[in-house]
């Protein structure tokens, strides 16, 4: 790398579009330059990119970096409009964060999503025998990875069935990466405000048996979530909610039907899923480039580089999941890894996602009811043949055609 290229910063696009190969110039930055300056497609000026995991770890666990020194900048990013709002949690440092996070977790336990499984159980078997009654080959992102986490979501937080459709075209239009889509990205993370300012307000005067109400009633001492803090957390939880869940099925079930030996051995031995889905969830790049950056508060060294205050830092989940410093030969699917360290694609540190217990739940519910009710699956077409998601953050295949 140049010394004009420290200085000006590498550009990149953050966009790598093979099937779900790691992107090779994150892959690069890990091993030649684990914290380099790079320009990012959108925002203003440069930042910094961290790529290892350790390096990756101090800033999203050390408070000399701030989520909430975000706003009011238009600071480097991937998408043409910013996807956190203001009041989101998502944009907050301790102890703000500290207070909201306990709120939420107060109202959206473990035992709560537990209590959602034998719904979701008997909802993928609805939705598997629809698929098995319209015969091979049938595609599993319609039939299933489109359908289920937002039904289960939707479920737990009773969002009404026809209001949902919307909902999810006013998601993926959030995500795109797109110049072009920069209009209909403003429109849509608009309309999905209104929407959940409009649904809260109604649940905390009229509270229901959902999420929701739960959250919109969590009380610890005499604190409570504020209005505008409820919404946005609303929005939050249903996008992110079934987003990442409705792209990881497919991306997880294409992995298994490409890796043979893989799936012969969770066919043979159908307890080791809840591993299996942990290292699979670790080896997947299942998004592009970078999320929600953080700003240097004072002057920080990382690695051989000096981080200067108000400095904006990116981190890459992606690439510290495939650190030869932390996993042995981390490039191949183990699903027998006894791993030194928890995989990061839900995050870490203070703003590990809240959602992680359903996303988990959800997953091995489908993974699981497919692989058993389809003993015999196995990709429709050839690999090759497949068209994969060149838009938004997220990568998938468009379609996923199965037959068995």
């Amino acid at each position: 790398m140049t010394t004009a290229d420290t200085e000006t910063g590498t550009a990149c696009p953050f966009r790598h579009d093979t099937a779900l190969e790691p992107d090779p110039f994150m892959a690069r930055m890990r091993t030649e330059a684990p914290v380099t300056r790079v320009r990012m497609p959108y925002g203003t000026g440069t930042c910094w990119l961290v790529t290892r995991y350790e390096d990756v770890r101090t800033v999203t666990s050390d408070r000399r970096f701030s989520r909430a020194a975000l706003i009011g900048r238009d600071y480097p990013r991937i998408t043409p409009v910013p996807i956190a709002q203001p009041e989101a949690i998502n944009l907050m440092d301790p102890p703000a964060l500290n207070r909201v996070r306990r709120l939420v977790i107060h109202a959206f336990t473990t035992p709560h999503v537990e209590a959602l499984r034998p719904w979701t159980q008997r909802t993928t078997n609805a939705l598997l025998e629809a698929m098995a009654e319209r015969g091979a080959p049938a595609d599993i992102a319609a039939h299933l990875a489109d359908e289920l986490p937002l039904m289960t979501i939707s479920q737990l937080m009773d969002i009404p069935e026809g209001h949902r459709p919307q909902l999810r075209r006013w998601a993926m239009a959030m995500m795109s990466m797109s110049a072009d889509d920069r209009s209909s990205a403003i429109e849509a993370k608009s309309a999905l405000r209104d929407y959940f300012a409009a649904l809260t307000t109604a649940r905390r005067r009229v509270p229901g048996d959902d999420l929701i109400s739960a959250m919109a009633t969590a009380r610890i001492g005499d604190e409570m979530l504020e209005e505008g803090e409820l919404a946005v957390l609303a929005m939050l939880l249903v996008v992110t909610g079934h987003d990442t869940t409705t792209y990881e099925i497919s991306n997880i079930v294409y992995t298994l039907l490409t890796h043979p030996t893989h799936l012969a051995q969770l066919r043979t031995r159908p307890e080791l899923l809840p591993q299996a889905l942990e290292e699979l969830l670790r080896h997947i790049p299942f998004r592009q480039g970078v999320g929600i950056p953080r700003v240097a508060l004072e002057d920080v060294e990382l690695g051989d580089q000096i981080i200067r205050a108000g400095d904006t830092v990116q981190v890459s989940y992606l690439t510290a999941n495939r650190d030869d410093l932390v996993y042995e030969r981390p490039d191949e699917l183990d699903f027998g890894r006894q791993a030194p360290a928890v995989h990061m694609t839900f995050g870490y540190g203070s703003h590990h996602c809240l959602g992680s217990h359903l996303a988990r739940m959800v997953l091995q519910v489908a993974i699981g009811t497919l692989l058993t009710r389809f003993p015999t699956l196995r990709l429709a077409v050839p690999e090759d043949e497949l068209r994969w998601n060149t838009t938004s953050i997220w990568r998938y295949p468009l379609a996923l055609p199965v037959t068995w």
